[in-house]
């Protein structure tokens, strides 16, 4: 007998009998009615249970929408469509601006010369190549235009008809060495006329030369046709002076303009068809 109690047999059973005591003893102290191994797998696993559903509960509570890839592209291809029609309104915007702005000052000149005639064209031709900046309008003969008749933007002088189709016209601007526009110096009111050279063309400027050395003319002021000629009517803005030069050859001085208008930029002209003083033999 003493022997089976010191076998290793007996020893194992000691243990379990222990632990289903043990679980029974937990169990009736809690009141449960779960098998003392259910019990104390419960107790084991219970925290990580509790702490899952927290997690499961997070998850539910956040605003997350899943989508398929087709439901963005089609979200993707709608903001293009109103980026374009965006994109659309702004140039039609700035089209109806630079509209407004092109026919007040027209409504303007108008208003102070009513003996003016206007022909309204448009510039559907420039030559890439051409560093003097002509280019060709959608009016010609059938709409009463000639040559040497002024075209202008608003107040400001931009060139001259060079020659016309019946349907449309080239103009060489105030930058073609060919152009020669007679003109004043507001301030001081010296006399002259405006013309051009290749290199001061490349630059965007022209030049009046033939002044004074002793001429009071200076960088800002403003030069005007003065309608000497009778090819462009009087006080046309021409341009600004940026710069007086002494003359390589003489004692004169030249003033060199900048054109008031960006000749590069303009889409819309007036071809001035008629004026008070204007020459019959154009």
């Amino acid at each position: 007998m003493i022997r089976f109690l010191k076998s290793t047999s007996f020893r194992i059973f000691a243990v379990i009998a222990a632990a289903l005591i043990a679980g029974s003893v937990f169990a009736l102290a809690t009141r449960s009615g779960s098998s003392p191994l259910t019990s104390a797998v419960s107790f084991v696993f219970s925290p990580i249970t509790r702490l899952s559903s927290y997690v499961a509960a997070q998850f539910e509570s956040l605003p997350i929408s899943f989508k398929s890839s087709s439901d963005l592209a089609m979200q993707v291809r709608e903001l293009e469509k109103k980026v374009d029609s965006l994109t659309e309104q702004l140039v039609d915007y700035e089209q109806a601006k630079n509209k407004n702005q092109f026919y007040q000052q027209f409504l303007e000149l108008k208003e102070e010369h009513n003996d003016y005639e206007f022909a309204e064209a448009a510039i559907i031709g420039r030559d890439s190549a051409d560093n003097l900046g002509s280019f060709t309008l959608n009016k010609g003969s059938l709409n009463g235009i000639c040559v040497n008749d002024p075209v202008i933007y608003g107040k400001y002088l931009v060139g001259v008809v060079e020659s016309v189709t019946p349907n449309q016209c080239i103009v060489s601007t105030i930058l073609n060495p060919k152009v020669n526009v007679s003109a004043y110096e507001v301030r001081t009111r010296d006399l002259g006329f405006v013309t051009s050279s290749v290199e001061l063309a490349q630059q965007g400027h022209c030049r009046m030369p033939g002044l004074a050395s002793s001429t009071a003319v200076t960088a800002g002021g403003i030069v005007c046709t003065s309608g000497v000629g009778g090819i462009y009517p009087r006080d046309l803005i021409i341009g600004t002076i940026v710069d007086v030069v002494d003359g390589t050859v003489d004692i004169s001085a030249s003033a060199i303009i900048k054109p008031s208008v960006e000749l590069t930029d303009i889409t819309d002209v007036f071809i001035i068809t008629s004026f008070d003083g204007q020459s019959v033999a154009k």
